[in-house]
């Protein structure tokens, strides 16, 4: 993949599928359109944090994890004792094969939210909690498209942790910002029910999921899902001793795909530069 560049700017040339390079305009677009969804979320007075960069993969277990996403999951390993013996001797790396990597225990994040949850857990909350991060996510899929579909990509995330009824008033508030954001930037998005699964498929918790779906997706005019509410009920909770009142918390979040912005921007406005106009206007 190519960028359009200027007479001072290198061609960016991609490293292979799902790993893309944003050129300058195109980096000024995603921070500004994080910039415009952080300014949203300090008006609710969510409180900013960065989350771990790797996540413990016997805590993701708890949550059915490998059962619902085994596919996604992108492995943190080492090489081991042989293995650094062998690069240390200028051998060619494709000499190395399993026996040469040694686990870790921990994942690359595959969704911002799951490392502000993990660092709830146990606790019992002296009120809601209401917080913000942006993270690097990682993914492995079947096939990686543009800036649609990626390996490695930034997600903006806006999460409640209380009761239920804050939980559904989040998702309501956040549903309308998410529309007047977009129509700020030029973009009509239409909603649609996901069918990504937080509950183990032959659960009764998944099959009331199909009948009343925890997650709705904001989608581009091309399809692309540029964000989604995400209506985890009492689950996280359950599972991760997080408390509220002597009971289970309820929790819900928000989540921005920052490159699928930009990929969404560009198409409706033809370039980076043009679609930065609007973004621009959008954070006033």
């Amino acid at each position: 993949m190519h960028t359009s560049v200027t007479a001072d700017t290198p061609a960016l040339t991609s490293l292979g599928p799902g790993l893309a390079a944003l050129g300058p305009a195109e980096s000024e677009l995603l921070t500004t359109v994080d910039a415009v969804v952080t300014r949203l979320a300090a008006q609710t007075a969510a409180v900013s944090l960065i989350g771990p960069p790797l996540l413990p993969a016997d805590m993701l277990a708890r949550l059915d994890y490998f059962a619902n996403f085994p596919h996604l999951g992108v492995v943190a390993a080492r090489f081991t004792e042989p293995a650094m013996e062998l690069l240390a001797d200028e051998r060619d790396l494709a000499e190395l094969t399993a026996e040469h990597h040694a686990p870790t225990g921990f994942l690359l994040p595959s969704a911002t939210c799951y490392g502000l949850l993990f660092q709830l857990r146990e606790q019992e909350l002296g009120g809601p909690a209401l917080l913000t991060s942006v993270g690097r996510c990682f993914r492995n899929e079947r096939e990686y498209s543009g800036l649609r579909r990626l390996w490695g990509f930034h997600m903006r995330e806006i999460l409640y942790v209380g009761d239920r009824e804050g939980a559904q008033s989040h998702l309501d508030e956040w549903r309308a910002r998410i529309e007047e954001t977009a129509a700020v930037m030029g973009l009509t998005l239409t909603v649609e029910p996901a069918n990504d699964p937080f509950y183990r498929k032959e659960s009764s918790r998944a099959r009331l999921s199909a009948l009343d779906p925890v997650k709705h997706e904001f989608l581009a005019p091309d399809g692309t899902a540029i964000a989604s509410v995400n209506r985890h009920r009492n689950f996280f909770g359950e599972r991760l001793g997080i408390s509220l009142s002597g009971q289970a918390a309820y929790s819900s979040c928000v989540a921005f795909g920052l490159e699928r912005w930009v990929h969404a921007l560009v198409l409706a406005h033809g370039s980076a530069a043009a679609a930065l106009r609007w973004a621009r206007d959008a954070l006033g």
